[in-house]
């Protein structure tokens, strides 16, 4: 086995683990609006308590990759996820549900931040723009994918598509990270250490603008978690949305991977195209889209105005998730550790947003849109605080 070869396994694991997670996830909140009745408060509040866990998983469980070892972090990871999917599938009541999301919310942290710093092993830092570039079109794909075939699996199977299709996912993926494990040692032994190169630092375009690349860093990590706020208000309410059009479980997976599509494809053309990079105004501009076409998706009443505005959220959310990664790879070190910190920002979003859709709708129950402005509220804050952090690095940088 080469060491290409041996990357193409983790890329194998990042695009099941997206399958996996994504299937379940998502379509957990249309068994949750079926089975339980729930509908936009609830479903953002659970999401909210999901993000909140996330979070500090997130953190820690970086911290344990990178001492513990990354690829026993994975082993433990997939492990645990099929255990807590099989206990979701027998599990019944509503309280029994919400405790296994609880518990995978923890466990799925054993993984990202792992295959992150795996994917990057042993590159040079052009080799590690062309790992992310690599990885982040793989996860987008296999996501998409999960989303335009997941409501056909969910009418066919129900409960059983949410829960035991991942678990399958999972075990195949314990499986195929323990030969790889028996592998990796000896595949890192036969392969050269690359080059030495001069310290780690930005690439070249980033030394041509008026704030130094460090802002450039502290602006995508602070636009990042705002991302998550619009994506998982966005899958949170999908259920009532595509409800409002009378669509079928197939008809929304469909209808709902639009801007799951759109963020591939964004992703492609960023990892080939290289011009946005250290730009502030692709940064901001994807900010206002993001706030636009997320308003228009909860609001709008015009099946072809949401489809769209998918388009626009997904290209939008593409560029702003792309930099916190590439200016974390370029300004930064790649590691678990590191990883884990952008996870946990993304936790952050995915916390934040959703809370706040959740707190409007509990009180003022009576304005079915009140979360969407409330969401919307957070969002152009963020844009401002955008605005701010971009103002005070040029006046500190001049």
């Amino acid at each position: 086995m080469t060491h290409r070869r041996l990357k193409a396994g983790y890329f194998v694991l990042a695009a099941l683990n997206t399958l996996a997670t994504s299937i379940f996830l998502n379509f957990l909140f249309f068994y949750f609006h079926d089975r339980f009745g729930f509908g936009n408060r609830e479903n953002l509040a659970v999401t909210a308590a999901y993000g909140f866990i996330y979070t500090f998983a997130a953190w820690g469980c970086g911290k344990f990759a990178a001492r513990c070892g990354l690829r026993l972090s994975l082993k433990l990871g997939f492990a645990g996820l099929a255990l807590i999917m099989a206990a979701g599938a027998l599990a019944d009541g509503l309280a029994l549900q919400l405790a296994v999301l609880a518990v995978y919310s923890v466990v799925l942290l054993l993984t990202w931040p792992a295959l992150e710093a795996l994917v990057s092993e042993r590159e040079t830092q052009a080799g590690v723009q062309e790992m992310v570039g690599v990885y982040n079109s793989t996860w987008a794909a296999a996501a998409a994918l999960a989303y335009f075939t997941g409501g056909k699996l969910y009418d066919e199977f129900g409960k059983g598509a949410v829960y035991w299709l991942p678990a399958g996912i999972f075990v195949a993926q314990f499986a195929l990270v323990c030969w790889l494990d028996r592998r990796h040692d000896a595949v890192l032994a036969a392969t050269p250490e690359p080059p030495r190169e001069v310290p780690h630092g930005p690439e070249r375009s980033a030394l041509n603008q008026p704030v130094p690349p460090a802002a450039f860093l502290k602006m995508a990590w602070l636009a990042n978690p705002f991302a998550y706020i619009a994506i998982n208000t966005l899958i949170a309410v999908m259920p009532v949305v595509t409800e409002k059009f009378k669509l079928t479980h197939t008809e929304a997976g469909l209808f709902c991977s639009v801007w799951f599509f759109a963020r591939f494809g964004a992703f492609v053309l960023l990892w080939k195209w290289r011009g946005w990079h250290y730009r502030f105004r692709w940064l901001l501009g994807s900010f206002a889209v993001l706030i636009a076409s997320l308003a228009t998706i909860l609001i709008s009443s015009q099946l072809w105005l949401v489809v769209l505005a998918q388009v626009l959220t997904g290209l939008a959310v593409g560029l702003i998730y792309y930099s916190s990664l590439f200016y974390s790879m370029d300004v930064g070190e790649a590691s678990s550790e590191h990883g884990g910190l952008h996870e946990a920002f993304i936790g952050a979003g995915i916390c934040v947003g959703p809370a706040a859709g959740a707190a409007a709708l509990t009180v003022a129950p009576q304005s079915a849109n009140v979360f969407a402005w409330a969401v919307s509220g957070l969002l152009v804050a963020g844009c401002g605080g955008l605005v701010w952090l971009r103002l005070a690095s040029h006046k500190r940088g001049s």
